[in-house]
């Protein structure tokens, strides 16, 4: 596997009371111009400056409409996600830390997080100081990049096998085979889901759930083909004819095979892989631990375990560094893991786990309470390696 092209995974916080849950990201003062503003409203996007100095930028999203709302730093393309913010609710503050190189960006805010959003573009000067750590910190940093850029590519590969054994099993109307392989295939996507996010243009064609659709768009992906194999929820469901399966079938393996050309020539970067950590504990608040992620399948618990795996194994490979930066932090975020862990091993059944409608209301607020706990101090990594 080749690993050239950078790329950076998206970065999301959790939706929580109060008007922060990022600490200081610490990456440089108010006077240096890498700690910017922005005010988002239901019809504004409005930045502080729309220039920066290369290196760490910190971003200070601050909400002032009546609608949810994500912040986005996007790529030349305008299509490749460079750091994101999301569930910023009214009143809410959040942080966006990224470690950005010189060259042309876009801003966007999306209030409703719909649709193309409010943009603007974005410039990064040469400040002619290094983009990211130097010495020691380098090396260290090195040694997580390449950890981790495997990691993906390992499971991206398992991905991609498991779908093409998946798709198979469904043209064939083999049901029951379908349905035992569905959460074992997903948990490849869901270790690295925020790199797959990344790619603005595949995720919304493979991942998309049908109560997320914008208006006009083509439902196709996962979660289509899930509703087909469990449609005990739906109103006077019609099932796809077999033609339609193929149809949905050929077209999520070929996205997936377009995800796996991108991802060999992507690179990764300490800020990502820490945002990345971030943005998986984001995906379980937002969907998992909700319910709303599997709808018809109650597959949930398995994804929820996918995103934690892929979290731990991105704040493993920084661990070096965030023990030289920061060891209380480290020891925090080691506990919180393993409290987390604790409470969704309960709910195992035999080699996966029992369907999301067995959970009582108590046992998912537990589950919610530790996620909420653990997403605060992953948030704080990317500040801290940074700083």
């Amino acid at each position: 596997m080749k690993f050239g092209v950078p790329a950076l995974v998206c970065a999301a916080l959790l939706a929580a009371s109060g008007c922060t849950d990022n600490a200081p990201a610490s990456t440089g003062s108010a006077g240096d111009g890498r700690t910017l503003s922005v005010t988002t409203s239901d019809t504004a996007c409005t930045l502080s400056a729309t220039t920066a100095p290369s290196g760490p930028l910190t971003f200070a999203v601050t909400n002032t409409g009546a609608a949810v709302t994500e912040f986005y730093l996007l790529a030349s393309d305008g299509l490749r996600i460079i750091g994101e913010v999301e569930n910023i609710g009214p009143g809410i503050t959040r942080e966006l830390v990224v470690s950005a190189p010189a060259g042309s960006y876009f801003s966007a805010c999306k209030p409703g997080m719909a649709g193309e959003g409010i943009r603007a573009a974005f410039q990064v000067t040469d400040s002619g100081q290094p983009v990211g750590p130097t010495g020691d910190d380098a090396t260290l940093v090195d040694s997580a990049d390449e950890a981790y850029g495997h990691y993906v590519g390992d499971q991206i590969d398992q991905l991609l096998a498991k779908t093409k054994e998946f798709v198979a099993l469904y043209t064939a109307g083999k049901d029951a085979e379908a349905r035992a392989l569905y959460p074992r295939a997903r948990v490849h996507w869901e270790r690295v889901e925020t790199v797959a996010e990344s790619f603005g243009d595949l995720d919304p064609k493979m991942d998309a759930r049908e109560a997320d659709l914008e208006q006009g768009q083509k439902w196709t992906g996962w979660h289509r083909i899930e509703k087909d194999l469990w449609p005990g929820r739906a109103k006077d469901y019609t099932p796809l004819t077999a033609a339609e399966r193929k149809t949905y079938a050929d077209d999520l393996l070929a996205n997936t095979e377009v995800l796996h050309e991108r991802v060999e020539e992507m690179s990764f970067t300490a800020d990502a892989i820490a945002n990345g950590a971030k943005g998986l504990l984001d995906e379980v608040a937002t969907g998992k631990v909700t319910g709303e992620e599997e709808y018809w399948s109650r597959t949930d618990l398995w994804d929820f375990q996918a995103n934690i795996d892929g979290a731990r194994v991105a704040w493993e490979g920084l661990r070096d560094l965030l023990k030289r930066k920061n060891a209380g932090l480290d020891s925090q975020i080691e506990s919180r893991f393993t409290d987390l862990q604790k409470l969704l091993d309960q709910h195992r059944a035999g080699d996966g786990f029992v369907t999301y409608d067995k959970l009582t209301k108590a046992q998912v607020k537990e589950l919610s309470d530790a996620v909420n706990a653990l997403s605060e101090p992953l948030s704080r990594i990317a500040g801290t390696v940074l700083s």
